[in-house]
């Protein structure tokens, strides 16, 4: 048997889970392949590439709107005019760019773009105007930490279109259990807080003012919140690493207990957001695997055998981690499940072959678990934990390993077809539309280079299929033995209750007892009388 030509459709060699940029951490087809890091500063570029475009692009216009309005003016003192405002224009921009965040957000600042803007608009240069100001705001969101970038009037108008939602709610009930899960959350934060003393403090501060700025962020793509809790993330990392001076599992506990109490709180604005389309891969994902019914385990070449009681019970485990998955609200809950899984699918793999779990046997096994279970939501949730899971997380040990596998898992089934699975195209057509199932496949029909294993494993489905059939056969010749003895129970019954009728019982009257023969009996006066001893003289 032939087992690499088996498994060319599934076996995914390690280094393919790593990022393709060989920075050494794991990568993520969400992320193309890069690991988070590399993502970001890829993103970045790209960003800042297309900015730095537009900027261009939008001074280009800029020059060619100042030469179309100087050659408008009929006189050189209109002219002049034009060319002193353009550069008074020029220069209030420059200026604009270099100052810090705060004075672009004081009201004094506002009221100064304000007053600037309705001067230009008097002069015919409202449109140009306004592009600039896009790209300048444009340039701070890139520059500025996201949840700095917030002035106190869009946090409290963002403050009260959040309890206008909340208060649209449809479901009270769910609302309400919401909100005991973040209060105990945030009773256990706080409690947690309190042994880190002044870096705790801090810690609470820049959560409060990161959830302040996520409010009113919430018209944002799911994306760009997501780049902005990314940002919160690594900023808050470097500071307790570089300002408290924390070793790195303390900063890694705390890390930890700042994500569940940040995605506690946004967890129904950014699971699963309207604006997305992951509900709709949600739902291709469902439909993909129930058309996959018919994948049995031997054509992915999994190493479990369900038929020991042990493995079966560490098979339904992990489908019910995996299942379980959609119910947590924190990012590194949702990991937890995976992780949990993946170790009950060692374990099966190591009972059934009594001894360790290979990397190529783990990834067949997980998806066939991913088919057998077909998790609730699994596109969401694989993208709710790229989006907001602690990157330092989805990038090295286990859990990044195995989300990763996870992410592969999906992958390949959303891809698999009838050469993964050493099929002919005709049959795997047949099989997915339901035409026919593999268990009524004809070993002899198969061309003489398939290779051994499948057709072992059809011969082996065809003696199952005997077997089922004598199984049959042999509950219905016990269903009609039972049905025999019911008979002849009934016929044994009714034969005696035929003779009961037929020849009744009766029962006569008791004997008179007989009389003793000293009683005194009138019947009995004509007895003999009683020897008499007679005397004899000598």
């Amino acid at each position: 048997m032939n087992l690499k030509s088996e498994r060319r459709g599934i076996h995914v060699d390690q280094s393919e889970l790593l990022c393709k940029k060989g920075c050494g951490y794991y990568g993520n087809p969400a992320w193309q392949g890069f690991c988070s890091k590399c993502w970001r500063e890829e993103y970045h570029k790209a960003r800042q590439k297309q900015i730095q475009e537009d900027w261009e692009l939008a001074e280009r216009l800029q020059r060619e709107e100042e030469e179309a309005y100087a050659s408008s003016q009929s006189t050189q003192g209109a002219q002049s005019l034009t060319f002193s405002k353009f550069e008074e224009k020029k220069t209030n921009e420059k200026t604009r760019k270099v100052t810090t965040v705060k004075k672009f957000f004081t009201a004094s600042s506002r009221a100064g773009a304000k007053k600037a803007q309705e001067k230009i608009v008097k002069q015919g240069h409202l449109g140009r105007e306004r592009n600039a100001d896009n790209i300048l705001r444009d340039l701070k969101e890139i520059f500025t930490p996201s949840w700095e970038l917030a002035s106190p009037t869009e946090v409290l108008a963002g403050k009260l279109k959040a309890e206008i939602q909340e208060s649209k709610s449809p479901s009270p009930s769910i609302n309400r259990q919401a909100s005991i899960e973040t209060d105990r959350v945030s009773k256990e934060f706080i409690e947690f807080l309190k042994t880190y003393h002044k870096s705790g403090q801090d810690i609470y501060k820049q959560c409060k003012l990161f959830l302040d700025t996520m409010t009113h962020k919430r018209d944002l793509s799911i994306e760009e919140q997501s780049e902005c809790a990314q940002d919160f993330y690594q900023n808050v990392a470097e500071k307790l690493q570089t300002r408290w001076k924390m070793p790195p599992e303390k900063v890694e506990k705390a890390m930890d207990q700042i994500e569940k109490y940040i995605m506690t709180r946004q967890y129904k604005y950014v699971f699963c957001p309207e604006t997305t389309d992951d509900e709709k891969k949600d739902l291709a994902v469902q439909k993909r695997i129930r058309a996959l019914h018919w994948v049995t385990p031997q054509m992915l070449c999994v190493p479990v055998n369900e038929e020991i009681p042990e493995v079966s019970d560490m098979v339904v485990k992990a489908i019910t981690d995996i299942i379980e998955m959609d119910s947590k609200r924190v990012p590194r809950d949702k990991l937890a499940c995976i992780t949990k899984c993946s170790k009950h699918i060692f374990n099966a793999i190591k009972i059934t072959k009594n001894e360790p779990a290979s990397a190529d046997d783990f990834l067949p096994t997980l998806i066939y678990i991913v088919l057998k279970g077909n998790p609730p939501r699994l596109q969401s949730n694989i993208q709710y934990i790229t989006r907001f899971c602690n990157p330092s997380r989805l990038m090295t040990g286990e859990d990044g390993y195995y989300f990763t596998n996870l992410c592969c898992a999906v992958a390949f089934i959303e891809k698999l077809d009838a050469q993964s699975l050493n099929l002919s195209q005709e049959d795997f057509d047949r099989f997915m539309t339901g035409q026919t199932s593999p268990k009524k496949q004809e070993s002899d029909s198969w061309s003489p280079d398939v290779c051994l294993g499948v057709k072992q494993m059809y011969k082996n489905l065809d003696l199952l299929s005997q077997l089922n059939e004598r199984q049959e056969r042999i509950v219905s010749e016990a269903k009609k033995l039972e049905k025999d003895l019911i008979d002849w129970t009934d016929g044994v019954a009714k034969e005696v209750q035929d003779i009961v009728e037929k020849y009744p019982l009766e029962i006569k009257p008791k004997n008179q007892a007989l009389a003793a023969i000293d009683s005194e009996n009138v019947e009995n006066d004509k007895l003999p009388p009683p020897l008499q001893p007679q005397v004899y003289a000598g």
